[in-house]
């Protein structure tokens, strides 16, 4: 072997043992969870708006309001009617194919005239199905009464519903569909963003570390742009530059997003979430429940042949105790981690259920330095 060969090997060798301390630090290190700023706070006045209507559907197969039920369907639908020239007033209607419906629908920031939107329909009589309707031209208002947008177009439900004379399957619910971009926006809301000097970010999540980091992330890349004004808000200054311009350059800076110690349990469905920052002081825990299981069997006694007894049915009754002897007692240490946490609580064998005991026990003996929110 010459020595041209042994420096490329011992050189591949550092190069491998550089590559397995470069993964093991890398493994070691905790990483950090940077966001982007559009994902954790809201600008202020750049909001959505909810809209609603009233509507008729028409070409139901026979699902639609029974009109002695429904008279607002019939009123409504003698007055459609009459817009197009067709008086029926005083007519005695029996149609089944015609349902009426809550529209409603959400109009984005800045959303211009002639953009569109997505509607939801939602049948408010009777009706057993909107299943292959049509929604006729509806308008759809904000909370200020005014016309802001109207929808039309064919609905699609995914769900239905099927009957025959001793069994019936529903699957979904077949009286709420939606119409694709079936809205169109017919009014915009007045808003000039730059026009504005100030403007403020609403963090979802208020804390004074995320404000503070946002602050900072903001005026390092445009100087004395941001200021902290409380956990929840960050003012933003124009200083001289068009708002939206300076938005676009603001919200996609990434910050590290704190949060508190926080453990969320649902008791209804049995679901425990934690944040990582949840710690807890010295505690020992065991577990065991006792459970008791009481089994009735049934045993036919059949008298001898040719003797005078009968046969009779006896109950045969078997009770077992577990008292969770089998248990073991685990002591988690001062300030474990959420992965160390949640490998103690596991290593006693317990369920989620078992777990929200566990926790509100935890909090009451004052070992939890976490905050306990049960829903």
């Amino acid at each position: 072997m010459n020595s041209h060969s042994i420096r490329f090997r011992l050189q591949l060798g550092l190069h491998y043992l550089v590559g397995i301390f470069a993964l093991l630090a890398a493994m070691s290190s905790p990483a950090l969870a940077n966001s982007r700023i559009k994902d954790i706070a809201d600008f202020e006045n750049i909001r959505t708006n909810q809209l609603v209507g009233y509507g008729l559907v028409v070409g139901l197969a026979g699902t639609g309001d029974k009109i002695r039920n429904a008279p607002f369907t019939e009123e409504s639908m003698k007055g459609m009617l009459e817009r197009m020239g067709i008086n029926v007033r005083g007519a005695d209607m029996k149609v089944q194919n015609v349902a009426a419906v809550v529209v409603t629908a959400t109009m984005p920031a800045f959303a211009r005239p002639g953009s569109r939107v997505d509607v939801l329909v939602s049948a408010i009589g009777d009706a057993s199905s909107l299943q292959g309707g049509m929604l006729i031209v509806s308008s759809l208002r904000g909370l200020d009464g005014e016309v802001y947008a109207v929808a039309q177009g064919p609905i699609a439900v995914s769900g239905f519903k099927a009957q025959g004379a001793g069994a019936s399957i529903i699957r979904g619910v077949a009286t709420h569909g939606h119409i694709a971009e079936g809205g169109i926006i017919e009014r915009e809301v007045a808003f000039r963003l730059n026009s504005m000097d100030v403007l403020n970010l609403a963090l979802r999540n208020p804390d004074f570390t995320t404000a503070r980091h946002v602050a900072e992330a903001i005026n390092r890349a445009i100087p004395n742009a941001a200021e902290m004004l409380d956990p929840g808000t960050v003012q933003i200054k124009a200083n001289g530059q068009a708002m939206a311009q300076l938005l676009s350059r603001i919200e996609n800076l990434e910050v590290q997003v704190d949060q508190l110690a926080r453990v969320i349990i649902d008791e209804s469905s049995g679901t425990i979430v934690m944040g990582q920052n949840v710690r807890i002081s010295p505690v020992a825990i065991a577990q065991g429940a006792l459970t008791i299981t009481v089994s009735e069997n049934s045993v036919v006694s059949q008298p001898n042949p040719l003797s005078t007894g009968e046969t009779v049915v006896l109950p045969a009754t078997q009770i077992t105790v577990d008292d969770g002897q089998g248990k073991k007692l685990a002591v988690l240490d001062e300030g474990v981690s959420l992965r160390s946490l949640v490998k103690g609580l596991n290593a006693l064998g317990v369920s989620p259920r078992d777990l929200i005991t566990i926790f509100q026990a935890i909090k009451a003996a004052g070992a939890l330095q976490a905050e306990v929110v049960v829903q």
